[in-house]
């Protein structure tokens, strides 16, 4: 026992190796990845701004679309500092613990997105089946136990990846073959048993993005119906595309985290610079497209981002 608590490295950094085979890459491909970032943080945060300024977007939807750019702001800001400082200084050395909260973070984070994406798309079914219904089913009181169960949801199956980690012994191995410290990357590197952790990952895989795309599925099934029973074309327009930013946001997001599960986890066959590539795409186009699919969809969000680039171009 003396020896698999030493073996532990508590007191010995990590090293984070970025991309491997492609070191000579990282200065080129911190520009895009830092313009994302730059992209990232704005758009949200000004779409976060407009929806808090704007008393008339204080609305089910929009306090929903509010918890998914939080998420995605913390989701981001968890990772991708990281990697620039990798990247740009080849600051690569990462302490145990640093790795076990970035863990959790980007982890939680990722299972939080999944969660809100399923209030909006049960949002958008109460707003088209049951329209006369909406104002007495989506509260503030639901809206706000819809916010504590994301929450919830998104700790408790996020707690347990470090906590597993936490567990292993390490035996020399501190060089993670990433950009961040995903769970089964650091894992891999343990000298013992790591059963648990592989069936634990997959568990969550299926209680999260299998069940959440069950559910999403259901629900724009009953959508697509309702849809279809409209009496005239403008109205079945009018509505899908109300529900279209929803659709984009869904596909961004589990596509990329889609690619990135199989490859972590099946991808042995395939070179590790493309699977370290999609996993951390995963964590930058969702963040970064997400605001900017809702504000070219949303026609209020639109119109105020608008008069705020005329308000930048007065200024300049």
């Amino acid at each position: 026992m003396s020896n698999l608590s030493g073996a532990n490295p508590i007191s010995s950094p990590f090293i984070l190796v970025g991309i491997p085979g492609m070191e000579e890459m990282h200065p080129w491909i911190s520009v895009p990845l830092c313009c994302m970032y730059i992209v990232t943080i704005s758009a949200n945060v000004s779409v976060l701004l407009i929806i808090r300024a704007d008393r008339r977007l204080h609305q089910p939807m929009y306090l929903l679309l509010s918890m998914l750019l939080l998420t995605d702001l913390v989701q981001s800001n968890a990772a991708l500092p990281k990697m620039l400082l990798i990247f740009w200084f080849k600051l690569r050395e990462i302490t145990f613990e640093e790795c076990l909260v970035q863990m959790f973070f980007i982890h939680s984070f990722s299972i939080m997105g999944s969660s809100v994406l399923l209030t909006m798309a049960f949002d958008r079914y109460v707003a088209i089946c049951h329209p006369l219904r909406y104002s007495t089913i989506l509260t503030n009181s639901m809206i706000s136990k819809m916010g504590l169960f994301v929450t919830i949801r998104g700790t408790l199956l996020a707690i347990p990846y470090p906590l597993l980690v936490r567990r292993l012994p390490f035996c020399g191995n501190h060089i993670i073959q990433q950009t961040y410290c995903e769970h089964m990357v650091v894992a891999k590197l343990s000298c013992g048993d790591i059963r648990i952790n592989f069936v634990y990952g997959l568990l969550v895989a299926s209680l999260v993005v299998g069940l959440d795309i069950i559910c999403l599925s259901a629900s724009y099934t009953m959508i697509i119906m309702a849809v279809l029973r409209l009496p005239n074309r403008e109205a079945r327009y009018k509505v899908g595309n109300t529900c279209s930013a929803h659709v984009g946001v869904i596909l961004v997001l589990y596509i990329p985290a889609l690619f990135s599960f199989i490859s972590q986890r099946f991808g042995a066959s395939s070179a590790p610079s493309v699977q370290i590539l999609v996993s951390s795409l995963y964590l930058i186009i969702p963040p970064m497209c997400n605001p900017i699919i809702y504000g070219i969809k949303t026609k209020e969000i639109r119109k105020k981002v608008s008069k705020l680039f005329s308000l930048a171009e007065m200024v300049l």
